[in-house]
């Protein structure tokens, strides 16, 4: 594995083939992060998506939690509002790039407190795998700091508005059970295998080929966030396929007909025998 990091850097990135582990590192404040420790974050995710060897990354957490949100104590000791609203209003966003569109598929490992900006930081990720004693919830409630990095925005979009209201408002803890049952996590495993099994999701992405990958994601978060009517989604999901992606399916097509897929075979596959009445009604469409 390449570690393009030092161990003391608050972002550790390591990159193992096609994959990028980006790794939260300030593991004695449950890696809260502060405003540069964001913008660190921006820079590592940015290198990734523009990394032509890099396919799908994995963030996570050092030494116990994923992040415990923004770092209070940056806010606490801030003496001029005009300096706390200049990094509130950071174009990016505070927790790192999560006012925008992470243009590669990014797999959130979710392990100990995922709390405030961290569950933010979470729901900017396309999945969620969390361990099963890991703890979600807007903490930032109890001490009156609004969500200001896609909270309000994404989360009402994966659980529907009523379930994201009732988590907003009360800020209370969201157990890994109850996270997967509402569709705010998409795996729960053990204790200790977060990380690994984030790592193995994302190798079961990266493992496809990725224009068509990028083209089906693009279009689902543009239907879901910025396409004003049904039809404008269909038409953006029409106008993304380009020659390049056409070229990328033929070549599946022309494995498919040879029996092999990029992941495995089709070839251990047993016809199914056809009954009776699906051969008269083949025999009749094959004469309309």
């Amino acid at each position: 594995m390449e570690n393009s990091s030092c161990p003391d850097d608050p972002i550790v990135v390591e990159k193992e083939n096609n994959i990028t582990l980006i790794g939260i590192n300030r593991p004695r404040v449950r890696n809260a992060i502060d405003s540069m420790t964001g913008q660190k974050l921006s820079a590592a995710i940015a290198n990734f998506e523009n990394d032509p060897k890099a396919d799908v990354g994995v963030l996570h957490g050092i030494g116990g939690s994923f992040c415990s949100g923004y770092d209070l104590s940056e806010l606490a000791g801030q003496q001029e509002p005009q300096q706390a609203l200049s990094i509130v209003h950071h174009p990016e966003g505070v927790m790192g790039p999560t006012r925008r569109m992470i243009r590669k598929p990014l797999v959130c490992a979710i392990t100990g407190y995922c709390v405030a900006g961290g569950l933010e930081l979470a729901l900017m990720c396309d999945l969620r795998v969390m361990e099963e004693n890991a703890v979600l919830g807007f903490y930032n409630r109890r001490f009156g700091v609004p969500l200001i990095d896609g909270g309000t925005v994404r989360l009402p979009a994966l659980i529907g508005l009523s379930r994201a209201l009732d988590l907003i408002l009360t800020g209370r803890t969201v157990t890994a059970k109850e996270a997967l049952e509402i569709g705010l996590v998409n795996r729960v495993v053990a204790v200790g295998a977060g990380l690994g099994q984030a790592y193995n999701l994302a190798m079961s992405i990266a493992k496809y080929p990725q224009l068509c990958i990028r083209h089906d994601r693009d279009a689902a978060y543009y239907g879901t966030f910025s396409a004003k009517s049904f039809e404008e989604a269909l038409e953006r999901e029409a106008a993304g396929v380009t020659v390049e992606l056409l070229q990328e399916a033929k070549k599946g097509a022309d494995k498919f007909r040879q029996g092999v897929g990029r992941g495995g075979s089709f070839s251990g596959i047993k016809e199914r025998k056809l009954s009776d009445w699906e051969r008269a009604e083949m025999k009749h469409e094959s004469k309309l």
